[in-house]
């Protein structure tokens, strides 16, 4: 749910914020990737450090959907090139998208921001 005061880039940030601290296995990893076995330590700390090094304020992209649908996302990552997390509001989660020469592309990898970032490595 969006915080009234905080406005959508603030909001977004307190989730990703509260992210950063659940998967870091220095803070008791709460939270880990990985669908069968979670990931050692040393990869979260690795991830996190990527994650932490792509990411910029939040900033609204329109973004395409399947079906020639577009919708006015928030991206949270600057591209690598191929890929960004977007957060998708009405739909209240993060998304990996691809790059192509209409902005980003939705590819349908959804959940919080570190796992779907976490999907590119």
């Amino acid at each position: 749910m969006q915080d009234p005061i905080a406005g959508p880039v603030g909001s977004i940030a307190a989730r990703i914020a509260a992210e950063l601290h659940d998967y870091d296995p220095d803070a008791g990893n709460i939270r880990a990737v990985g669908q069968v076995t979670p990931m050692p330590a040393h990869w979260h700390r690795l991830l996190l450090a990527e994650f932490r090094a792509a990411l910029i304020d939040p900033q609204e992209v329109e973004t395409l959907f399947p079906g020639g649908m577009t919708e006015i996302c928030w991206a949270v990552t600057r591209s690598n090139g191929a890929y960004r997390v977007i957060y998708v509001p009405w739909a209240g989660v993060f998304s990996l998208a691809v790059e192509s020469r209409y902005g980003p592309v939705d590819i349908g990898v959804h959940g919080d921001a570190v796992s779907v970032f976490g999907a590119i490595h």
